[in-house]
């Protein structure tokens, strides 16, 4: 799998994560508590955070993406 493939891949599963997020909004402002369409917006969110958390997890350690190293000391 080329770079940016899975540069595409971890992006469009951010995406969902925004959108579920908006969605849970969206619905807890129009449906006033009356549904549940929020908590499942928002389950759905927080399984993809976790899942795209474990997918990175297993990706660095199969060594399929390699962790660049922002914020460490070159000298050190």
């Amino acid at each position: 799998m080329n770079d940016s493939l899975k540069t595409l891949l971890i992006v469009g599963v951010l995406i969902l994560i925004v959108w579920n997020l908006g969605a849970g909004l969206y619905y807890m402002l129009v449906d006033k508590g009356q549904t549940k369409r929020t908590v499942n917006a928002l389950t759905r969110r927080i399984a993809l955070s976790v899942g795209l958390i474990l997918l990175l997890i297993l990706a660095i350690f199969m060594g399929w993406i390699e962790p660049h190293g922002i914020g460490r000391n070159p000298a050190g």
